[in-house]
């Protein structure tokens, strides 16, 4: 590769680990990724990763900038230690940047994805695509709806972080508190992680296809290892009742999550990405989801925001931990 001044981005989610060589302008040069080892141990989780990052140095000719890394969890942005992730226990409190600053000997920043994808969106997705129509944006709201759901607030064209880093994590705020409200991997009750990630439609279909009140689903057919998200939306892309109940469900419950989203930030932007977002757009629910959320608010001035998908996909986490460094 003939271009040197590149940062080595890493998108590490619940399901991938996605790796790239990313230039000064966000261009991605090359990527590739890997998937997390199904119960594999913390060593293993650590081995991919690390060879991943080596692969990248590699094509970039030994020498880049640094290595820029979005993780899926609560991350301290100081120290670059991921704290409790939800979907990745194994790695709670590894210390990422010094563990890579030895390894590695270039400087390393970390930082929570859905953090990283917002400033991506930002800078060069939904954001810049806004702003070159002339509507530059001055708070974004990005929403990863995925393996769980995480989010990241960007204000000025800076991640607004809070006392340590842990600001926007929309996915553990409680939209169920009744009795009946389902555990989440957090270990609280009635999180939005809970209702409208793919984890959790997943596990709810299995649920309602072994309950057997759904006898003529489709989803019935399915082998239980194919059960997943996608599965869901293309059910109920043709009005099968077990999979319309599951997206509504996950509707809702994003609804409530995005009224209070509105009302603590007011931005004139939401972003959704992730797997179940590509579910939503394919069935046309955003204008629907839009239409509840300004239904909802305490006024005309929360009703003033955009809500689009996001423009860079899976590249989102790639293009944010650039401009987290500061390089581009």
């Amino acid at each position: 590769m003939t271009e040197s001044q590149v940062v080595v981005a890493m998108d590490w989610g619940g399901t991938w680990i996605r790796i790239g060589l990313v230039n000064k302008q966000g261009r991605i040069l090359w990527q590739t990724r890997r998937a997390n080892p199904q119960d594999g141990t913390k060593e293993e989780y650590l081995g991919i990763a690390e060879g991943l990052l080596a692969e990248a140095i590699n094509q970039a000719g030994g020498s880049v900038l640094g290595i820029g890394a979005a993780l899926a969890g609560p991350v301290e942005p100081i120290t670059g230690t991921f704290y409790q992730p939800p979907n990745l226990m194994l790695l709670d409190r590894v210390p990422f940047k010094d563990l890579w600053e030895k390894d590695f000997d270039v400087p390393v920043w970390v930082g929570n994805d859905a953090n990283l994808a917002a400033l991506g969106e930002h800078y060069f997705g939904a954001g810049k695509e806004s702003a070159d129509n002339g509507r530059p944006i001055r708070s974004l709201f990005y929403v990863t709806v995925s393996t769980g759901v995480g989010g990241g607030f960007v204000q000025q064209g800076t991640v607004f972080l809070g006392a340590n880093g842990l600001t926007a994590e929309i996915g553990h705020t409680i939209v169920d508190t009744t009795d009946a409200a389902l555990e989440c991997q957090c270990g609280s009750k009635g999180c939005l992680e809970s209702l409208a990630s793919g984890t959790a439609i997943r596990r709810l279909a299995k649920q309602k296809i072994t309950s057997g009140i759904f006898p003529d689903s489709v989803l019935t057919n399915v082998e239980s290892h194919l059960i997943d998200s996608e599965a869901v939306f293309d059910a109920a892309g043709i009005n099968d009742p077990l999979a319309v109940s599951i997206v509504d469900g996950a509707v809702s419950a994003l609804v409530v999550g995005l009224i209070n989203v509105t009302h603590l930030f007011n931005p004139d932007m939401i972003v959704l990405g992730g797997g179940v977002t590509q579910g939503l757009v394919k069935l046309d629910l955003l204008p629907e989801i839009r239409r509840q959320v300004t239904s909802r608010v305490m006024s005309e001035l929360h009703r003033d925001f955009q809500l689009t998908s996001a423009r860079l996909g899976d590249s989102a986490g790639l293009e944010g931990p650039p401009r987290w460094s500061g390089i581009s």
